[in-house]
């Protein structure tokens, strides 16, 4: 089979780690970025066929969603009562606490 030139393009130090890791696999800088990106694109095919039933699943329930309705608008809450404000205010105490004189702590910014 006919070989085909690819030029890339590195830093320095990436060069130089790669030609160290090529010589300690015993093999030629050519030979081992082949290796590697082989072995790469191997995980990424086998990932995405693990995952391909999950993706259609995903792409399904979009397409299924495209189709329904929008969320009404909800109307704006009236005013709360003082009784309710008591209870938002007790929640929120249980929440960030509150110091011995019955005021919250001021937070540190």
């Amino acid at each position: 089979m006919a070989k085909t030139r690819i030029t890339i393009s590195l830093e320095q130090d990436q060069a130089e780690r790669i030609r160290q890791h090529a010589e300690r696999a015993g093999m030629d800088v050519s030979a081992y970025l082949v290796h590697a990106a082989t072995r790469q694109m191997a995980e990424s095919d086998a990932i995405e066929e693990q995952f391909a039933e999950v993706d259609a699943l995903i792409a399904r329930a979009e397409r299924a969603a495209d189709g329904l309705p929008a969320e009404p608008a909800s109307e704006p809450a009236a005013e709360l009562t003082e009784q309710e404000r008591h209870e938002v205010e007790e929640a929120l105490s249980l929440v960030h606490g509150r110091d011995r004189k019955a005021r919250r702590p001021r937070h540190a910014a």
